[in-house]
């Protein structure tokens, strides 16, 4: 398939599968460069596609589906790529009446594992799911992992911005999760960032300041909140340049994949096998390390989270290792 076509990429959110959808973009566009590749998005989340440079433009979701695809129309696009595959996104497509391809998202397969814990997941990760989606065009996976693209305006200079920091290496913390399942809890922060012999910068949205202040207020000057007071493009720059990356199920985890960073990935309620651990490039030497509980009869309790434990005791999360966290971070190459 080597003619011109104009594609039109479709992920709404969130911040951690946009960032999982770039190795399509990247592959498309340097394996056939003649292809405009267009991206839609929720308004709040197009900042992270728009310094994509293999995205010639970036739309954003209108108030419905009618009205996205009125909008669009004049586009004439050849092919919609629907890596979201929802029903807004199903009556986006059948309004706008362009040929498209979907991607699957196993919704039976996870449903039976959070269930039923019968494990019918193939062994794969999301985001080759995402290029089998678009195989049909002669894509291939070039094996480079995912991309981040920060604008200048966000580049972060860690001595000026956090001069308790300065030159030193340090740990970025991800303290956030859009789900408090799948966040660590306050107590395992503190002790972890406890037991770290670096300078450790907190990360995480608004709704994470007073956890990031509180855990920064019981440490003299080694923890740095950050939390809240950071686009996320400037939290991209700090994990960019960080030594190594703790981070729970979310956004922050594959922006540090995507800079080829040591990770330590923890896991509440949801689990690897859903196919979003970190994906790296195929000559990476980081390989990523896992903090989870296994063997838990509750595990996993959702395909997303909660905002708290159905069972109440939150084992999950409660009975994480910290000393196994720390000790990769203070220990371990990389």
């Amino acid at each position: 398939m080597s003619q011109n076509l104009k594609l039109l990429i479709v992920r709404l959110s969130s911040i951690g599968d946009i960032v999982l959808t770039t190795p399509v973009l990247r592959c498309i566009k340097t394996q056939f460069p003649q292809y405009e590749l267009h991206f839609l998005t929720k308004v709040q989340f197009a900042g992270i596609v728009t310094p994509n440079p293999y995205v010639q433009k970036v739309h954003v979701w209108q108030n419905s589906a009618r009205q996205t695809a009125t909008a669009l129309a004049s586009e004439n696009y050849d092919h919609v790529i629907d890596l979201h595959h929802n029903l807004r996104t199903l009556l986006f497509k059948f309004a706008l009446g362009v040929n498209a391809h979907s991607f699957n998202k196993l919704n039976i397969e996870k449903w039976l594992m959070v269930c039923w814990k019968w494990n019918r997941l193939p062994a794969m990760h999301i985001v080759d799911r995402y290029l089998d989606t678009v195989s049909y065009l002669g894509v291939k996976n070039d094996g480079l992992g995912l991309d981040f693209f920060i604008s200048p305006h966000d580049e972060v200079q860690i001595p000026e911005m956090f001069p308790q920091v300065g030159g030193q290496p340090f740990i970025a913390l991800a303290v956030g999760a859009a789900h408090a399942t799948k966040r660590l809890p306050l107590k395992k922060l503190l002790t972890v960032c406890e037991l770290i012999k670096q300078p450790v910068i907190l990360l995480g949205g608004r709704e994470d300041a007073d956890t990031g202040r509180e855990i920064a207020r019981r440490f003299t000057g080694h923890v740095v909140n950050a939390c809240g007071q950071l686009r996320l493009g400037q939290s991209a720059s700090v994990i960019k340049q960080a030594a190594k990356v703790i981070s729970p199920d979310t956004g922050l985890m594959h922006i540090a994949a995507a800079f080829n960073k040591p990770i330590m990935s923890v896991w509440g309620n949801t689990i690897p096998q859903f196919g979003m651990y970190p994906y790296l490039p195929a000559n990476t030497q980081n390989p990523f390390a896992l903090a989870e509980v296994k063997g838990l009869s509750c595990r996993p309790c959702s395909k997303i989270g909660y905002e708290t434990c159905p069972r109440k005791h939150f084992r999950c999360m409660e009975m994480i290792n910290e000393n196994n966290i720390a000790d990769w971070v203070n220990n371990s190459a990389g």
